[in-house]
């Protein structure tokens, strides 16, 4: 049979939509960020470690690279910071004298970046299509339907909104409006203890892994404490009665990355690796959580991996760019993927040599190149929300 470059059958009709199907073409009404403006330097180029260097140089102490643990090698060699969401933030916010913050994450932490940093200070994303598919698991019009459905059940004004940082600007800023804070994987459980003793009820938002294994695990909640709201039924398909009932209402969201582990992968990884510890993010389902042997953030399982004795084996249930890099720092371990599938976040891999070079190198020439910045009206009531989880005890 006669097949098309693309491996489709001779005759095929190759329509703008079978070909954004297969890859091969973009659709700038429904994605975020698909051009990247400017000449990117060719991924092949031999001389991009030097160039990256010279333009790091040359700006010196006007710029500020922040790397988040999920990035390429390539580009965390280059980051003045290395961290999870909760620290970079942190960090963006701790360096006023920056004139640029080259944020080497994804969309939502450049926001809270802009947000935090002040108005002489621009944040950079050096690809603006490093997005998060759990963040847009939640939009605007989605939570502000949700919380007039709580309003209806009569238990809005008992519910505090807790949002991952993993939320755009937009769902940051209905927290701060509400009275709600941020939280991080770092800091669930303190900012779920400071939630209940403002109220009875908390909508945990877009991630309802996290939000579930932080109630039950950490706080002694019981499954039946939490529902989940489905932000594409009627009512979240969920009756008031159930609503009026919960302790924890979850919002139908997941990371694509971590929800992809499940009690097979773990039940597996044990078979084939005699003596093995399971280390699992608490963005993995519940079922994986509890059949692992320690849970925690991506800070908790760099130093869990730091203190672990030679010898030890372990798998790991995170990104794969991270446990391949603490794969290499151990050497006198057994270090592996908890998934037999191999699988980066997509988005967050977006960041590469490339684009970091182009970035710097329109900054050393005067262009501030793909600029994030947040509305101030929606900065002002995310930064309510945002200040509140820097102050959680």
């Amino acid at each position: 049979m006669t097949t098309t470059d693309l491996g489709l059958p001779a005759g095929v009709e190759l329509t703008p939509l079978a070909l954004l199907l297969l890859g091969k073409q973009a659709d700038p009404a429904s994605e975020r960020g698909v051009d990247c403006p400017g000449d990117l330097p060719a991924a092949s180029d031999a001389a991009l470690v030097e160039r990256a260097r010279a333009a790091k140089a040359a700006l010196g102490d006007r710029v500020f690279i922040l790397g988040h643990h999920y990035q390429r090698d390539e580009v965390i060699a280059f980051a003045d910071v290395t961290g999870d969401s909760f620290k970079l933030a942190q960090q963006a916010a701790a360096r006023p004298e920056a004139e640029f913050i080259v944020f080497c994450g994804v969309h939502f932490m450049a926001e809270s970046a802009d947000i935090l940093t002040g108005p002489g200070q621009a944040v950079v994303l050096p690809d603006l299509a490093a997005g998060c598919s759990m963040a847009d698991m939640a939009t605007f019009d989605q939570v502000e339907e949700c919380w007039a459905v709580l309003a209806d059940a009569g238990i809005a004004e008992r519910t505090v909104p807790v949002s991952y940082m993993n939320s755009s600007a937009a769902i940051k800023a209905f927290t701060g409006r509400h009275s709600g804070t941020i939280c991080t994987s770092s800091n669930a459980k303190r900012a779920l203890d400071w939630a209940f003793a403002q109220g009875d009820k908390v909508l945990f938002l877009p991630d309802q892994h996290l939000g579930r294994n932080t109630a039950v695990l950490e706080m002694g909640m019981s499954l039946d404490d939490c529902v989940l709201y489905d932000p594409h039924k009627p009512g979240g398909g969920l009756t008031p009665q159930q609503l009026r009932d919960a302790r924890m209402i979850l919002w139908k969201g997941h990371c694509s990355v971590h929800g992809r582990f499940t009690r097979a992968s773990v039940d597996d990884v044990r078979e084939r690796i005699p003596g093995v510890q399971v280390l699992a993010h608490p963005e993995c389902r519940h079922e994986v959580v509890t059949a692992a042997d320690l849970v925690g953030s991506t800070e908790f399982i760099i130093r869990t991996l730091e203190q672990a004795s030679a010898g030890s084996a372990w798998a790991i249930g995170t990104e794969l760019n991270l446990v391949k890099r603490l794969a290499a720092e151990h050497p006198d371990k057994t270090v592996t993927f908890l998934d037999k599938t191999v699988c980066y976040c997509s988005t967050m891999n977006r960041i590469d040599l490339p684009h970091l070079v182009w970035s710097l190198e329109q900054l050393v020439a005067g262009t501030v190149p793909n600029r994030i910045t947040v509305e101030p009206e929606t900065a002002r009531h995310a930064r309510v929300a945002l200040d509140q989880m820097l102050a959680l005890p």
